[in-house]
């Protein structure tokens, strides 16, 4: 990877210590009535929730980008662990009384909402760090009730998703917390390959299914390929087709049901790897490809990189490293309406 563009995998330096272990399954912290999210589809606003990460990247005021591109949701990321089975965000800072709840209220202040992401690339991973589902689902709870959230993201990389018994306790936990918070929506993210899901992918989504977890969205990353042929956007349709395969197959949806379950979440403009850019262009190929087949998911990472380098310079954590107008990919997911 190019250490000038640190995206989703790449998350800033993670401070936290100690071990707390949360209780078996019995003490699972329960959604009270003030906390119990109103049911949500998987759809419209929240399925093109941009990600934008507020602990880097010179981020923009979440109020501003609402204003000047008519979004309304954002996932907000990441949630990682402290150093043990306590979620923080960047694994330091306390779920509220800081500036992260701060800009959640201005959000939802403005009309809009949050889903929360834990994981990402780098850092402590709440999935390794707690012992048991029954903890790890407790981890999530906290996060869930600390801003009584409609939706939660799982972003899965990294060692968490090359483990298989922490892939187990991930969709195990997320099983729970869809039982313990009705209506709430989940979404799993993960890398992948130009033909799909690989090996890994493949086996959390059979370990999902074998779980009977109905999750909303089974997500994509079509970026850091290592090698692709086409443009960005024919690989990120060829990635998903083999992702609806993967589901289908699983859960034995037909084709509608499973092109319902999936989504995407690319990378705008240059890439880590040299040979990727993605463009205005390649959105608009998957934009075209979401309202056809109705994905539960277009979303992309991310708002801080939204903009134009200054003086041409090469792409970073807060510019994509294309020639672009302010939010040009942003504005394309908004016009998915699910």
């Amino acid at each position: 990877m190019h250490t000038v563009v640190p995206p989703r995998r790449l998350t800033a330096a993670l401070a936290g210590a100690g071990c707390l272990l949360l209780p078996l399954i019995a003490a699972v912290p329960q959604a009270g009535a003030a906390d119990v999210p109103q049911a949500a589809a998987a759809s419209g606003a929240m399925a093109v929730a941009p990600y934008e990460y507020l602990g880097w990247g010179n981020p923009q005021k979440p109020t501003d980008v609402m204003a000047a591109t008519g979004v309304k949701w954002f996932t907000l990321a990441f949630v990682l662990s402290d150093g043990g089975c306590n979620p923080k965000w960047d694994g330091s800072r306390a779920l509220t009384g800081g500036s992260d709840e701060s800009a959640i209220k201005s959000i939802r202040g403005a009309g809009g909402d949050v889903v929360v992401s834990v994981g990402g690339w780098s850092g402590n991973k709440l999935g390794e760090k707690c012992s048991s589902a029954s903890a790890l689902a407790g981890a999530y709870q906290k996060v869930i009730n600390a801003y009584h959230l409609k939706a939660l993201d799982i972003d899965i990389e990294d060692t968490e998703f090359s483990n298989a018994t922490v892939r187990q306790r991930v969709v195990s936990a997320l099983k729970i917390v869809k039982t313990n918070n009705p209506g709430i929506v989940t979404y799993v993210t993960m890398g992948t390959t130009p033909s799909g899901p690989d090996s890994n992918g493949k086996d959390l989504i059979k370990k999902g299914a074998a779980a009977g977890l109905a999750n909303d969205g089974w997500t994509i990353m079509p970026f850091d390929f290592g090698s692709h042929s086409g443009s960005m956007g024919s690989a990120t349709v060829s990635a998903l087709e083999g992702l609806k395969a993967a589901v289908k197959s699983a859960y034995g949806y037909s084709d509608d049901a499973a092109y319902r379950h999936i989504g995407v979440s690319s990378m705008n403009g240059k890439t880590d790897e040299s040979d990727e850019t993605v463009t205005t262009g390649d959105f608009q190929t998957m934009l075209g490809y979401a309202k056809q087949h109705h994905m539960a998911r277009f979303t992309f990472w991310a708002v801080n990189r939204d903009r134009q380098c200054s003086g041409g310079g090469s792409a970073g954590d807060s510019c994509s490293g294309v020639g672009q107008s302010p939010y040009a990919f942003t504005k394309i997911v908004s016009q998915y309406a699910g």
